[in-house]
């Protein structure tokens, strides 16, 4: 196995870890959550909270998160990763996905959570953003749980910095 193999071999495992690892960090919290298992789907995980409405159901794309979260989905990572002309590479939006969660490890069982809606990353226009403009975001439940609300993600926002006023 080539050096780039291994790399993409571990990138590969740990995308999948995180996964895993967001999901137990949010079924401590919210209970109803649960993995998606649709290699095609745009987002990896289903959060179902509980309203006075009845339920609200949160569609999240989680990303390994070292200096900065992507938006991008679709292209193909890993070990076995081919590049094939006729695959679209896609920023996340309110069609594919209601927030996306950059997984940040600190150490070997310690992990922060950069709750980034798409309501925000379309606003945002981008690929990507670095971890340092969205500090407000680490471990921000009420920006998870208030995901699809545009007024408050906008306002928030701005309020952090992120956003022009």
């Amino acid at each position: 196995m080539t050096e780039a193999e291994k790399r993409g071999r571990d990138a590969a495992i740990s995308g999948f870890a995180h996964e895993h690892i967001v999901a137990g960090i949010l079924m401590k919290r919210y209970g109803n959550v649960s993995l998606v298992d649709l290699p095609l789907s745009p987002y990896d995980i289903v959060i179902v909270l509980k309203t006075d409405e009845g339920e609200n159901i949160i569609r999240a794309q989680v990303k390994t998160a070292q200096k900065s979260v992507s938006f991008t989905g679709g292209g193909r990572g890993g070990v076995d990763r081919t590049y094939i002309s006729d695959i679209k590479v896609y920023r996340q939006s309110t069609k594919t996905c209601d927030v996306v969660i950059g997984v940040h490890p600190r150490k070997l069982d310690a992990y922060d959570l950069y709750f980034v809606p798409a309501v925000l990353i379309e606003k945002l226009s981008q690929s990507s953003i670095s971890l340092g403009k969205i500090a407000d975001l680490k471990n921000n439940y009420p920006m998870l749980e208030r995901c699809k609300d545009s007024a408050f993600v906008t306002s928030q926002c701005q309020g952090y910095g992120i956003l022009p006023l």
